[in-house]
């Protein structure tokens, strides 16, 4: 009874923060907060974002397979980062964008921005239904079954709160629960490091020797060229799933969109990306105690990685920390669900429909109850694969999924070239088949293994298509003029970015 009071308490407070956020309902409002949010609020928010119901359940699992090894991706992320920052963000700001893919269309055409946003609606839909479907399962496992709710219900009301407190001004309200939400994240986390280090009878220094000491905590492996967790290759893989799942993501970009200029942007961008490393840090840390204290009192660990963390803290850590396990994951999941379904409706409104101009809220409304409830629906058919950690699944469908966005925006920024946007959507298809060939062949023939790899080489297949489809084009394109815009357009740029984007742009009030 105490952790139904407490999430509704929870529920309430989300509430209680979309009323005080939610009174602008415009569309500027809804899509990127009229550029008003404080970046540092921005950056706290997409720590959860990133982080989520998923990881808080997965990378603590992980180190009984592959060790620490996961920080050598994580190490690959911060580098990702910079690369966002400092050559994404500037062409973003600088062409005034709401949506991302608005780039591609004014660097190629129309049906290569659909193309892309169409990537990111049906990847983001399945990974994000993913990362909530199992947060869901471990609500429903050890709160809500008990109380004879069933999983249909308890996904419904999940979805149905985070439309109540981000229907009326989306990305306005979200910057301020994520942030929020990533700080009740921190605090679980924090609380069951606490906990199991008081259960193996050790102080904070002997905590983080033992870690040290423990196989557990092997981290570096560059010997093994074969093997999915070397370096160079988690390395490189780190950088560039941070630039598609970022970089090119609307959802992540949305947030970042809203700030107030494109340096505070920039400064969220690094300070986000550098806290991750520290953040899994804490994760992996936990799941070593986790195994330690399993191992030091004869506990078989659960068969699935997925179920360390759930079962110690369900029957083994307390009631305090198990409640506190639930609100965790419930603030990882909003953290995670909220933006991602605010960014679906965004490009669905305006990259797919083009309905930027529309004075009509009703639409937008309308729109955003479709998108939930289809939401729902994969939520509650999505199947959690047999012995694999869900954070592997979601970076491999990632891997197929975003490998044509990789070459599309390379393609664009790297040369001066023009392609055949009728082509596009043909070798976008075409690129994750080829890929996944490749890959069951280097499998049975060679006996290799892509890992998260299968990200470049399928943004390597699409950027040679594009090149083998395209043509030279005069410098005095249109896209090349919008990005050698003159000093006009960029005061102008400047002046949507001191916040006058909400006053003056092409969303109605």
């Amino acid at each position: 009874m105490t952790a139904l009071v407490l999430i509704f308490a929870y529920f309430a407070l989300l509430l209680l923060i979309s009323f005080f956020t939610g009174r602008n309902s415009s569309n500027s409002h809804f899509f990127i907060g009229n550029r008003r949010s404080p970046w540092v609020v921005v950056a706290i928010g997409m720590i959860g974002s990133s982080v989520s119901g998923i990881s808080l359940v997965s990378v603590p699992g992980m180190v009984t397979g592959t060790g620490f090894s996961y920080l050598q991706m994580c190490l690959g992320f911060v580098v990702g980062y910079a690369v966002v920052a400092f050559v994404l963000l500037p062409l973003y700001y600088r062409l005034n964008l709401i949506s991302i893919y608005g780039y591609l269309e004014q660097r190629f055409g129309t049906r290569t921005r659909q193309t892309g946003a169409w990537f990111f609606i049906v990847s983001k839909i399945i990974t994000s239904a993913a990362k909530l479907y199992v947060a869901v399962l471990v609500l429903q496992s050890f709160a809500f079954a008990a109380w004879g709710i069933p999983l249909w219900l308890t996904v419904s009301a999940c979805v149905l709160v985070i439309w109540l407190y981000t229907f009326r001004s989306g990305i306005g309200t979200i910057v301020w629960t994520d942030a929020l939400q990533t700080i009740v994240l921190l605090a679980v986390i924090v609380l069951m490091l606490v906990q199991v280090t008081r259960m193996l009878d050790l102080s904070f220094v002997d905590a983080v020797s033992t870690i040290r000491n423990t196989s557990l905590s092997d981290t570096f492996l560059f010997s093994d060229w074969v093997s999915s967790r070397n370096f160079f290759k988690q390395f490189a893989s780190g950088i560039f799933v941070v630039i598609v799942m970022t970089g090119l993501n609307q959802d992540m970009m949305q947030s970042t969109l809203s700030c107030r200029s494109l340096r505070e942007a920039q400064k969220n961008m690094l300070c986000y990306g550098t806290a991750f490393v520290p953040f899994n840090l804490l994760l992996l840390s936990l799941g070593v105690l986790l195994v330690i204290f399993a191992q030091n009192n004869g506990i078989a660990l659960p068969a699935k990685p997925d179920e360390i963390v759930p079962v110690f803290a369900a029957g083994m850590m307390g009631k305090a920390v198990y409640v506190c396990f639930i609100i965790g994951i419930i603030a990882a999941t909003f953290n995670s669900a909220d933006s991602a379904l605010t960014a679906i409706v965004t490009s669905v409104y305006v990259d797919i429909l083009k309905k930027e101009r529309e004075k009509s809220l009703v639409k937008r409304s309308l729109l955003y109850l479709t998108v939930c409830a289809a939401f729902v629906l994969i939520v509650l058919l999505f199947a959690n694969p047999n012995n694999k950690s869900m954070l592997d699944t979601i970076y491999m469908i990632v891997g197929y999924a975003y490998g044509p966005l990789l070459g599309l925006f390379a393609f664009g920024l790297l040369t001066k070239r023009q392609t055949n946007d009728s082509a596009v959507p043909c070798l976008a298809i075409a690129s994750p088949a080829l890929t996944c060939l490749i890959d069951l062949s280097c499998r049975y023939f060679l006996e290799y293994q892509f890992g998260y790899e299968l990200l470049i080489l399928n943004g390597m297949i699409m950027l040679a298509g594009l090149v083998a489809v395209s043509r030279k084009v005069l410098f005095g394109t249109a896209i090349q003029a919008g990005l050698a815009c003159d000093k006009t357009t960029t005061e102008a740029g400047a002046s949507a970015e001191r916040g006058n984007f909400g006053k003056e742009s092409h969303f109605n009030q």
